[in-house]
C-alpha cells in the first residue's frame, strides 16, 4: 500500500491498517486519528504535524522518523520502537507508551503530561526545552523506566512517578544558558529510584518522595529539597 492509497482508504472510513509498510514515507499535517497502525513500518519517515490521536501503533517501528509537532494525543505506543526519532514540540498527553524504545529520542518541547512510559527505555534520550516551549512531564508514569544518561535540563517533571526508575549519570541541572529553568520535581515519587552520578544541580525537589532512592555519587549543589522525604 503507497500513501496515496492510505489516505484515500482512510477518507472512505477504513481505519485498519497493521502491518503495512511506509518505510520513508511522507506525511506531513495530514489527519489520521483513530487509525491502527499496529507493528506497521514507518521507518525513517516524515510524519511532522501529522494527527495521530488516539491511533494505535502498538510493536510499530518509527525508528529515525521526523515527528515534530506530531499529535499521540491519547494515542496508543505500547511497546513501539522510536529510536533515535524527532519528537521536538510533539504531543504526548495521556498517551500509553508502556514498554516504548525512545533510546537517544530527542523530546524538547514536547508535552507529554500525564502520558504512561512505564518501562520505557530512554536511554540517552533529550528533553531539553526548546526555545518556544518547556518539556512537560507533568504527572507522568516513569515507573521502571530507564532514564539513563538522559538529558532532562528544564524539564516539568512535578508529581512525575518515578518509582524504580534509573536515572544513572542523567543530567538534571538547571543548565547554564541564560534565563535557562530549573528541573521540577516537586512532589515527585523517586521511591527506589537509581539517581546514582546523576546532576540534579538548582533542581526543585520540594516535597519529592525520595524514599530508597540511589543517591551514590548524586551532583545535589543549590538542590531545593523542603518537606522531601530523603533516603
Amino acid at each position: 500500500m503507497d500513501i496515496k492509497e492510505l489516505l484515500q482508504r482512510y477518507i472512505e472510513g477504513e481505519r485498519q491498517f497493521k502491518t503495512c509498510k511506509f518505510q520513508e514515507a511522507e506525511l506531513i499535517k495530514v489527519n489520521l486519528s483513530g487509525a491502527d497502525f499496529s507493528k506497521a513500518d514507518f521507518r525513517s519517515s516524515r510524519l511532522g504535524k501529522t494527527n495521530f490521536a488516539y491511533a494505535c501503533f502498538f510493536g510499530a517501528d518509527l525508528s529515525e522518523a521526523i515527528l515534530w509537532g506530531t499529535d499521540f494525543t491519547g494515542a496508543n505506543l505500547e511497546k513501539a520502537i522510536l529510536r533515535e526519532v524527532e519528537l521536538s514540540g510533539a504531543i504526548l498527553s495521556q498517551a500509553n507508551l508502556t514498554g516504548v524504545n525512545l533510546m537517544k529520542a530527542t523530546l524538547g518541547g514536547a508535552n507529554l503530561s500525564l502520558a504512561n512510559l512505564r518501562e520505557a527505555i530512554l536511554y540517552e534520550a533529550d528533553f531539553r526545552p526548546t526555545s518556544e516551549h518547556i518539556t512537560n512531564l507533568q504527572q507522568a508514569d516513569l515507573s521502571e523506566a530507564d532514564l539513563s544518561y538522559a538529558k532532562l535540563n528544564g524539564v516539568n517533571l512535578r508529581q512525575a512517578k518515578l518509582m524504580g526508575a534509573k536515572l544513572c549519570r542523567a543530567d538534571l541541572s538547571k543548565g547554564i544558558w541564560q534565563n535557562s529553568l530549573p528541573t521540577d520535581l516537586c512532589e515527585a515519587n523517586l521511591r527506589n529510584a537509581d539517581l546514582s552520578y546523576a546532576d540534579l544541580s538548582g533542581a526543585i525537589l520540594s516535597y519529592a518522595d525520595l524514599t530508597g532512592a540511589d543517591l551514590t555519587g548524586t551532583i545535589l549543589n543549590n538542590v531545593a529539597l523542603n518537606g522531601a522525604t530523603l533516603p
